[in-house]
């Protein structure tokens, strides 16, 4: 989407005010497929629904409020409860989380909840809103306590990236496992037998998943298993600092560093450059999630990505579904959505530098 299409849309609106037919002409789909959008049909493509809600960003659109009420498209009230430590993570994901918002007619009640924290407090304070459901992103996806909250008070919740979901609650995840697997593999394919390995904080179940694949791809090629090239970190950049700096002061360092989410990855990278250690000729370092930090150090980093805002998307539709659903007494059972993870490439990798042996310089004999 250029600046000249934009534009062109733009100067053929009637009064400057756009319309769902403008949406559709700048998004090059259908009035019908924006309405699918709109309404949380399940039966568009990922891409075609981002093409929709950047048009409706550029346009600026917000649907008649007047004609969806007549059309019985009553707002549905979303809870939003969340604890995570990384910033980053939770700017991508919110970003995600209000763009289909708007799209779906959604009131979002946002709520703060420290993980272990007074959780059942915090859950009660937002159910109280008279919420239709909730999403819950990591590490509160696997609160048994909050989820048995939400249970109680006989909503439907939509849990993102959770190891094991629950067959009553809906999900979206990726397959960390698989994902953490590929990464290590990649990493062995460029040469690298000692990989350092930062695991993320215990309270998620994706922490033990990235680390099973890593390790799973460690045997399958027999990479160097030795124990001290596990560290574990709480997904902080903070932690990823005491991490680096423990792996790095091993007699044998690794060659390279995979770090269970991008905060911890760059701070591998600052601890190495303290070191004068020069990234990736010295040391590979590379990260998991793909949030805006990871192209926002030097160098940027190579990383899994993982499509947090349209996993935020995602949860947001199958729970308008599902409520949708049940007002209207259909069946609606959860839906539980696996989504795509990609590995990108950046700077932060390379094959591990094989230097010379050292040479003393040659001394003539005395004579």
């Amino acid at each position: 989407m250029n600046k000249t299409s934009i534009e062109a849309v733009r100067e053929s609106m009637e009064q400057g005010k756009p319309t769902m037919v403008d949406v559709a002409k700048l998004a090059g789909v259908s009035a019908m497929t924006v309405s699918r959008v709109m309404n949380g049909k399940s039966l568009v493509r990922e891409s075609t629904r981002r093409k929709v809600a950047e048009a409706v960003a550029a346009l600026n659109y917000t649907p008649n409020q007047e004609a969806r009420n007549l059309a019985g498209s009553k707002p549905i009230r979303v809870g939003f409860l969340y604890s995570n430590p990384s910033a980053a993570y939770l700017s991508e994901f919110l970003v995600g989380l209000l763009n289909q918002s708007g799209l779906n007619n959604v009131q979002l009640f946002v709520e703060k909840c420290e993980a272990g924290n007074h959780e059942i407090e915090h859950t009660q304070r937002l159910i109280n809103n008279g919420l239709d459901g909730v999403i819950l992103p990591p590490p509160l996806c696997d609160s048994v306590a909050v989820l048995d909250c939400v249970a109680k008070a006989g909503i439907p919740a939509v849990v993102v990236a959770c190891g094991s979901p629950a067959p009553s609650v809906g999900a979206v995840s990726i397959d960390d496992y698989e994902a953490a697997r590929y990464m290590a593999r990649h990493l062995i394919a460029l040469g690298h037998q000692r990989i350092g390995f930062i695991v993320g904080h215990p309270n998620q179940t994706a922490s033990a998943r990235r680390l099973d694949g890593y390790r799973k791809a460690i045997a399958e090629k027999g990479a160097d298993a030795s124990d001290e090239l596990v560290v574990q970190g709480m997904f902080t950049y903070r932690s990823g600092l005491d991490a680096a700096e423990q792996l790095l002061a091993l007699q044998d360092r690794p060659t390279a560093i995979f770090a269970s989410n991008d905060d911890m990855a760059a701070a591998t990278v600052a601890v190495a450059h303290r070191l004068g250690l020069d990234v990736p000729g010295d040391l590979t370092v590379t990260g998991f999630d793909d949030t805006a930090l990871a192209t926002t150090i030097w160098p940027e980093l190579t990383t899994v990505r993982q499509p947090i805002a349209g996993m935020a998307r995602e949860a947001v539709q199958a729970l308008v579904r599902r409520v949708r659903a049940l007002r209207e007494d259909e069946p609606a059972e959860p839906e539980q959505t696996h989504m795509d993870f990609e590995l990108v490439r950046r700077q932060s990798d390379a094959a591990p530098r094989i230097r010379p042996p050292a040479r003393l310089p040659s001394v003539a004999k005395a004579r």
